[in-house]
């Protein structure tokens, strides 16, 4: 009976209006990895890119702009129902400047993720060189704005979090250093301190409404199925998806104790696990065919520079797909899981 609840109240989000009225939400100021990265890494020496075809193939215009998916991506969506742009733009991107970011801009950067170890495995931009990136937005947007202005901007600002999954899948699980270190909990509790500790100096440079994004269900994600197959076996990782849930228990956790010991903070766990679990597990009654693998090439593992426009094995409609790539999911997941997020917690900023 829940589950058919769920499902009715989720296809009751999908088909009321994108934008929300009279939202209190002054600019989207995004933090995290390439769930959120809208073409960061363009700009920086990594391989860790797509902005070449066929990503963005659904993308206004066809165009691939560094987004780890055929088109938008959560955040894109999320700024749309609050009533801004319908893109969220990356900042190292020059094709933008401060009269964009005022209202908009991603700091993320794909394959980053809490652990500073995490993002040296691809050479990409940490979680801390984000938050610098944001210092020297600030004094762009007081000088843009007047510093009253500004202030305002940033107080009534919607920050977005989303990483951790690098943290594991591309770091704890595949390196040596952290899982030599570290059991599984005590490196969650690790990141779960980093976590905190962002937060809170968010939250002293005027930061005070902040989503914290969880976990996927990771084990799932094609990439890892394919993994899962060479082990004999043919379905989600289940080790890794109780992982996930632990640690966004942890998450949620640390939710609450935020909540009571920094002024006026207004801090949201937003847990994309079950919807996507859902989606997963019954994908017909969204519209999905496939979940188990991807729309790009085999769909089993490749992503990045694997996923190219010669493949002939690339699938002709992505909106069947739940995944894009063996890692990312398309855009129609991304609207799916946007449109819960906004009408199931982010409301509480209306």
């Amino acid at each position: 009976m829940a589950y058919i609840l769920f499902v009715l109240c989720l296809l009751s989000f999908l088909s009321s209006p994108n934008t929300i009225a009279e939202a209190r939400i002054s600019s989207i100021i995004v933090f995290g990895d390439s769930s959120v990265d809208a073409g960061n890494n363009n700009f920086i020496p990594t391989i860790a890119r797509s902005n070449f075809f066929p990503y963005g193939r659904d993308f206004a215009g066809g165009k691939a702009t560094g987004r780890f998916s055929n088109g938008r991506i959560p955040t894109d969506f999320i700024s749309e129902a609050f009533g801004l742009k319908p893109i969220v733009p990356a900042y190292l991107d020059p094709a933008y400047n401060i009269s964009d970011f005022a209202t908009r801009v991603t700091f993320a950067s794909a394959g980053t993720g809490y652990d500073n170890a995490t993002s040296d495995v691809l050479s990409v931009i940490s979680l801390w060189k984000q938050l610098e990136y944001y210092k020297e937005y600030q004094a762009k947007l007081r000088a843009y704005q007047g510093s009253a202005t500004a202030n305002q901007t940033i107080n009534e600002a919607l920050y977005l979090m989303s990483l951790g999954t690098n943290d594991f899948l591309e770091n704890y699980y595949t390196m040596p250093g952290r899982s030599s270190q570290y059991s599984i909990q005590q490196y969650q509790e690790f990141l779960i301190g980093i976590a905190g500790g962002f937060i809170e100096k968010l939250h002293g440079l005027g930061a005070r409404k902040i989503s914290l994004g969880g976990l996927p269900p990771m084990g799932c994600l094609p990439l890892e199925r394919t993994r899962n197959v060479f082990r004999g076996k043919d379905d989600c990782v289940e080790s890794y998806n109780n992982v996930a849930v632990e640690f966004n228990n942890k998450l949620n956790a640390l939710t609450v104790k935020l909540n009571k010991e920094l002024p006026e903070l207004q801090l949201v766990f937003s847990n994309p696990y079950n919807v996507l679990m859902y989606m997963i597990k019954k994908p017909s009654l969204y519209g999905f065919d496939v979940t188990s693998t991807a729309c790009c090439a085999t769909g089993m593992f490749e992503m990045g520079y694997a996923c190219n426009r010669n493949n002939m094995f690339t699938c002709t409609n992505a909106n069947k797909y739940i995944f894009w790539d063996s890692f990312h999911p398309t855009q129609k997941t991304n609207q799916i899981v946007a449109a819960y997020m906004v009408d199931n917690l982010l409301s509480n900023f209306l």
